[in-house]
């Protein structure tokens, strides 16, 4: 497949790009700092803005999937939609946040009174741009949130799927980077959860 990965630099970009590139895709990888995007088969490396609505609509037009991978605070959900609007691109996956699970019903993770302060603001639009792609009907979006504890790891290929509770154990609630790519490439691979949210963790 052909895919845009907005933000291909980062943590979870970069994680979701290897994934990508070892299942055979080809995958316009986009950063403000194309430089920092690794060097794999299949993948091209161009500059991109997550503010720049039609210079991303020309970058992404013609994929057969688009995914944002770009932190809540440092771009605006509107802009983003609109993008891949504009492009023509139907399907649309974000990396999402744990923050906006229900640890119980009706009660979110973001609203605990344990949930780190550092992490609220990130959180809190994570929570907006769902809230906005609810109301989206032209486009086949997913949006995948981690569990609590979302950190590099290992590559294991075991872990368990929800909706919108949060996935624990007794350990807690956690999910590798590196695991999450596979199921973000799963669900780009064979879509099970078009106009949704659903969660992985262990």
């Amino acid at each position: 497949m052909k895919i845009a990965l907005i933000g291909a630099s980062g943590q979870v970009g970069s994680r979701l790009l290897k994934e990508l590139s070892d299942r055979g895709h080809a995958i316009t990888a986009i950063a403000r700092t194309p430089e920092k995007i690794a060097v794999l088969p299949g993948v091209t490396a161009v500059k991109g803005d997550a503010f720049d609505k039609d210079g991303l609509a020309a970058l992404v037009k013609g994929h057969d999937a688009v995914i944002s991978a770009v932190h809540f605070t440092a771009s605006d959900p509107d802009t983003l939609i609109a993008a891949v609007r504009a492009s023509g691109v139907k399907r649309y996956l974000v990396v999402g946040g744990a923050g906006s699970l229900e640890v119980a019903p009706g009660k979110r993770l973001v609203d605990t009174p344990e949930f780190p302060a550092a992490y609220k603001a990130e959180a809190l639009k994570g929570a907006d741009f769902l809230g906005k792609l609810k109301s989206v009907s032209d486009l086949d979006w997913t949006f995948l949130s981690p569990s609590a504890l979302f950190v590099a790891g290992e590559r294991t290929g075991k872990f368990r799927l929800g909706k919108d509770a949060l996935l624990a154990t007794e350990e807690g609630s956690s999910i590798s980077f590196e695991d999450y790519a596979i199921a973000m490439a799963n669900e780009i691979e064979k879509p099970e959860h078009i106009r949704q949210r659903f969660t992985v963790g262990y």
